[in-house]
């Protein structure tokens, strides 16, 4: 265990992917962590998760992109750019994101949710970490401190909490208030499954599903697909309106992930093409998720010695895959700031301010485009949205996603942190 040289502590709420690779980013820094995961073990409720190249960097820049790799069952990460068709009729090509983008600096990789957790934590000391503990809620100790209240009826103080506990937040009351509703339904469910590619093979499939996304867009639906588990896996997640009223609707009642039979969800989706209903007859046991989003969104991730990450604090709907990746980009500025060596109890909440600076406005951005591009891709067919203007709206919609200079970006923070709150960082 590394030896904490830090003059605060923190604790982690949540032992999610963001949660993790936070622990192990300030551990390395000499920071003394706690993590605290409601659940009795670590897993992660899902199937497979899409990085683009903005969270390839933040993974490398955190230290921890081989080890993800490794488990990713990929040498490298490699160009995973979207093939756009048609979810009806013959299922026509609409738009090749390559078009769009080209070839040059768009790197992504795909990994199954429980392989990430897998791969980090060996790399965190058990001791560290605490399970079946539920946060309730956060108020400032008699000493000054962070005390969290737990389920269980017990507590823990910190000079820090990061609120890593992901759409469902309880330490997100804590920075805006315990009244205050943020989440909105956006009309849609997902139906989510895993079929392997070689079955969908024998069964016919035409489309080239092993090698790289597709995207099938429709009239008030569309399905993603991607390989995964090294192109042997399909993860499968089709999304289905149900409204017209592209407007969010109140938070729906839990539960919001259900377990539904085959029919319902070949029901809804019964005017799709060949390949799309082969796909779709392969989901055995599909469930059903009600897709909800942050919004409006934060203007502030931080209150006090309170911080946010992750889906806590921005949680997007999950059109550009881009919501794991905007948590690295977080859980990289947070590291970087709190593990500088001139970081201590009495600049936090000067520190604090610098993070807040930076991620609400850029982790909003992407969260706003996430609800266009569902948009967009419930809009084709007749009467909406033609290939032509399909090619129109998709092109450039994930390159501001992609080509962030989040190095930069902090280096010039921490430039200013020395100029503006005269912070020690050089001769510590």
């Amino acid at each position: 265990m590394q030896q904490a040289s830090k003059d605060f502590s923190v604790s982690i709420v949540g032992g999610g992917m963001c949660g993790l690779a936070c622990a192990i980013g300030l551990t390395k820094a000499g920071i003394s962590v706690k993590v605290f995961e409601a659940a009795s073990k670590f897993e992660e409720v899902g199937a497979g998760v899409g990085l683009g190249s903005n969270a390839i960097r933040a993974l490398q820049g955190l230290g921890l992109l081989d080890v993800v790799i490794k488990k990713a069952d990929e040498g490298k990460p490699g160009r995973r750019l979207f093939c756009f068709v048609a979810a009806t009729g013959s299922h026509e090509i609409v738009f090749d994101y390559i078009e769009s983008s080209g070839e040059q600096a768009n790197d992504g990789l795909a990994i199954y949710r429980p392989a990430f957790l897998e791969a980090l934590v060996p790399l965190l000391d058990p001791s560290i970490i605490h399970f079946n503990k539920r946060a309730t809620s956060i108020e400032k100790a008699p000493s000054g401190r962070q005390l969290l209240r737990f389920a269980d009826n017990t507590t823990y103080e910190a000079d820090l909490v990061i609120g890593a506990d992901g759409i469902k937040s309880v330490t997100r009351s804590a920075v805006i208030g315990a009244d205050a509703t943020r989440l909105g339904f956006s009309n849609t469910h997902a139906y989510r499954g895993l079929v392997p590619i070689n079955a969908l093979k024998t069964a016919g499939v035409k489309a080239d599903v092993s090698s790289r996304p597709h995207c099938w867009v429709g009239i008030g639906q569309h399905i993603i697909t991607f390989p995964i588990r090294g192109d042997t896996i399909l993860n499968v997640v089709a999304f289905n309106r149900t409204t017209d009223d592209e407007a969010l609707s109140p938070e729906r009642p839990y539960p919001w992930v259900e377990s539904v039979n085959e029919k319902e969800l070949l029901d809804a989706f019964q005017e799709c093409g060949s390949d799309a209903t082969t796909i779709l007859q392969h989901i055995k046991q599909p469930s059903r998720w009600s897709i909800h989003t942050l919004y409006p969104p934060l203007s502030s991730f931080v209150k006090g010695k309170v911080v946010l990450i992750g889906d806590a604090a921005h949680a997007m709907l999950p059109h550009l895959g881009a919501g794991v990746g905007q948590g690295f980009e977080d859980v990289y500025v947070l590291c970087q700031l709190l593990g500088h060596p001139g970081t201590m109890t009495s600049n936090l909440d000067s520190v604090l301010a610098v993070y807040d600076g930076l991620r609400p406005s850029r982790a909003n951005m992407v969260l706003q485009r996430s609800i266009e591009a569902g948009n967009i891709y419930d809009n084709f067919g007749p009467g909406k949205y033609n290939a032509q203007d399909m090619r129109r709206h998709l092109t450039g919609l994930w390159e501001p996603v992609w080509h962030h200079d989040l190095e930069a970006e902090v280096s010039a923070a921490i430039t200013t942190l020395e100029k503006e709150f005269l912070i020690n960082y050089s001769g510590v």
